[in-house]
């Protein structure tokens, strides 16, 4: 998540972004054997290299998957790379229209076959199958009543400012129904 948002996000930045992307590389070479062999230290060695490019790499930005992340994760404690993974594809559809031809050029660098949006966005779906992830904010344990503060805190987030398309509380409602709902 935090390649991604940090290559997602708007503004000038080559060395962040050349960062992130050989993240997203390393993850996508290595986040599987990790998950599968927890004791496979050469796995765990690269994503700890992965992690700390993410870490270095969101220093140009963050935007609405943190955004939305930040507050349920305080509100219901929810595990912060739990909730990112949730709320990832749907602020990758609402941001399709700003980072699309940023997602082919990321998927051509992460060899898939028909680089594009549909292929980046299909390949953390799948990885979402693959862990067991959550596809609903349900699953954290949002309800419907909660949205309207969970809304105002995202918005009040200092990542959201970040995202390659504004959010604001009504913009961060609405994605937070469509993953309640599981609707991409």
């Amino acid at each position: 998540a935090h390649c991604l948002e940090a290559f997602c996000a708007p503004g000038y930045h080559p060395m962040a972004d050349g960062i992130a992307v050989e993240g997203l590389r390393l993850i996508k070479e290595w986040l599987p054997r990790a998950v599968s062999d927890g004791s496979d230290l050469v796995a765990r060695g690269h994503m700890l290299a992965a992690a700390g490019m993410g870490s270095t790499a969101f220093q140009k930005g963050l935007g609405a998957i943190h955004a939305l992340s930040h507050p349920v994760g305080a509100v219901l404690g929810a595990h912060h790379g739990l909730t990112n993974a949730v709320f990832m594809p749907y602020v990758m559809t609402f941001n399709r229209p700003a980072i699309e031809e940023r997602s082919a050029r990321l998927a051509a660098y992460l060899g898939f076959s028909e680089p594009s949006f549909d292929a980046l966005l299909d390949w953390i779906l799948d990885l979402r199958r693959r862990f067991d992830i959550p596809e609903t904010a349900v699953d954290l344990g949002v309800t419907v009543d909660q949205l309207d503060s969970l809304a105002e805190m995202a918005a009040a987030d200092p990542t959201a400012a970040g995202n390659p398309i504004p959010v604001g509380a009504a913009e961060l409602r609405r994605l937070y129904e469509a993953a309640l709902a599981g609707g991409l």
